[in-house]
């Protein structure tokens, strides 16, 4: 077979999504909230609709409000099927000073 010079994780078969993290609250998980736009079957509006994934994170690299891509794994737990793949986008949030750093009276 001839070299194509393109690596396994690029043509992945396993299934993706992207969303933003809504919680790391427990030791490497993370709750990746994804959205999708879809037809009403009886209305046709078009509607959002939410889902919660549990995706494992060996790191604890994600943090809430960054945008993230899961992928497919075999099952961890009773509701993690997913792992993190990346961080897409950090969340602005991460540099926001603690109440604590001000130098400010309470």
């Amino acid at each position: 077979m001839a070299e194509t010079g393109i690596s396994n994780t690029e043509h992945s078969h396993k299934n993706e999504k992207v969303g933003p993290v809504v919680s790391t609250k427990m030791q490497k998980t993370i709750v990746v909230q994804v959205s999708r736009r879809v037809p009403h079957p009886l209305y046709k509006r078009i509607v959002t609709k939410h889902k919660k994934f549990y995706a494992h994170d060996e790191e604890g690299s994600a943090r809430v409000g960054d945008i993230v891509r899961i992928i497919e794994c075999r099952p961890l737990s009773k509701l993690k099927r997913w792992r993190l793949e990346e961080v897409i986008r950090r969340s602005a949030l991460v540099g926001a000073p603690k109440p604590s750093d001000l130098d400010v009276k309470v």
